[in-house]
């Protein structure tokens, strides 16, 4: 008798959960140069064919934590209320991040947080994949902008916006300031960038 489908796709989810947070430990730990997809397959106690049928590459094992995350920002201007401009709405929902200390805002001090972005951000390798998921967020929000250049431009404008503001306000925590601390700043921040946007 086979297992429900449902049942079935909770213990993939959970075996990918669990591969993902054996690799970031042992990335935290080592750093992600040192670390190979063999130690990360022991580790997990899955074989290396197993490992990359849930993570096609090594960059994957960590960056599949922004996946709750791709199609935000189009799924935001997708579910504004009506009479809401596209921008306000991306505007407030940056600041609610940002009051729940969303690790995406990058104003969040809990050290495997700061010690992720810290492994996200000074890894080349990483950088450049992030990057990748950053241009297809890019493009979802120019389809749901609407067609054409403006669409484009806008769509990278505030993408980049949410780039900056998250890493000062992570450099910020990493320099040794609490969450709590640099919020009123990182409030003036989002406002200020938001109100230059067109």
């Amino acid at each position: 008798m086979s297992e429900p489908t449902g049942l079935r796709a909770r213990k993939k989810e959970r075996t990918r959960d669990a591969i993902g947070a054996t690799a970031v430990s042992l990335f935290l730990e080592h750093g992600f140069d040192r670390v190979s997809v063999n130690d990360i397959a022991a580790a997990a106690e899955i074989s290396k064919p197993t490992l990359f049928r849930y993570f096609p590459t090594k960059e994957d094992l960590v960056l599949h934590r922004f996946a709750d995350h791709q199609g935000e920002a189009a799924r935001v201007v997708r579910g504004r209320g009506p009479g809401i401009e596209p921008v306000t709405a991306l505007h407030r929902h940056f600041r609610t991040g940002l009051d729940r200390y969303d690790p995406v805002t990058g104003l969040n001090d809990h050290p495997e947080v700061v010690a992720f972005h810290r492994l996200v951000f000074t890894t080349p390798s990483l950088a450049g994949r992030l990057t990748r998921y950053q241009v297809e967020d890019e493009e979802a929000l120019a389809d749901a902008l609407g067609a054409g250049i403006r669409a484009h431009l806008l769509a990278a404008q505030v993408l980049a916006v949410q780039r900056v503001l998250a890493r000062a306000n992570w450099q910020k925590i990493a320099d040794g300031r609490t969450a709590h601390d640099v919020h009123p700043e990182a409030v003036a921040d989002a406002d200020h960038a938001y109100s230059q946007l067109p």
